[in-house]
């Protein structure tokens, strides 16, 4: 099962190497990972979030969520599982940004975008279609950039998603007055 999966990920990351790379996408995309780097466009946005008393329980449940990915996926996970990135399996293949040291399994932007995702859809759902093609388009951006496998990807997604639900249940249940969060 296990050598499917991998077969499934070789393919689809040799199939963006050969048929997606451009001069556009090799300047942009090591921007957009950047900027993905320990979550910080995601707090970025959740300090937005808390400068408005309307959306501050939601910048709140960003922040909670994206800590609880990194707990979980960068601490725990990546840690258990041990797989090594495809830049240091083929070692052939061109980077665009340097050689990430830590392990590949789950994708820590993938699962910190998809957690403040969910958290910012729960806040405004126009905001939260923005985020989420930013959070599809991050998630891209780390299998561009052959850092990632394409399950990497998908774990990071899934791991979000139940840390940024996990993120509206904790405020939800923990906020009060000393937080200075109101229930909208």
């Amino acid at each position: 099962m296990l050598q499917w999966i991998q077969n499934i990920d070789n393919h689809w990351l040799n199939f963006i190497q050969t048929n997606l790379h451009n001069p556009i996408l090799d300047k942009l995309i090591p921007f957009i990972s950047m900027i993905g780097n320990v979550g910080a466009v995601w707090l970025a946005i959740a300090v937005i979030f808390l400068l408005f008393p309307r959306y501050r329980r939601y910048g709140v449940m960003i922040v909670c969520g994206v800590l609880l990915a990194a707990l979980a996926g960068e601490v725990v996970l990546k840690h258990l599982v041990e797989r090594v990135r495809p830049c240091n399996v083929n070692t052939a293949v061109p980077m665009l940004i340097a050689r990430p040291s830590d392990f590949s399994f789950p994708s820590g932007h993938t699962s910190a975008s998809f957690a403040a995702t969910v958290a910012i859809w729960k806040a405004n759902k126009k905001f939260g279609i923005i985020a989420l093609l930013f959070a599809f388009v991050m998630a891209f951006s780390r299998l561009y950039l052959y850092v990632h496998y394409p399950s990497d990807i998908l774990a990071g997604m899934i791991l979000g998603l139940v840390c940024g639900t996990a993120a509206i249940y904790i405020v939800s249940k923990t906020e009060g007055k000393a937080l200075g969060i109101r229930r909208r």
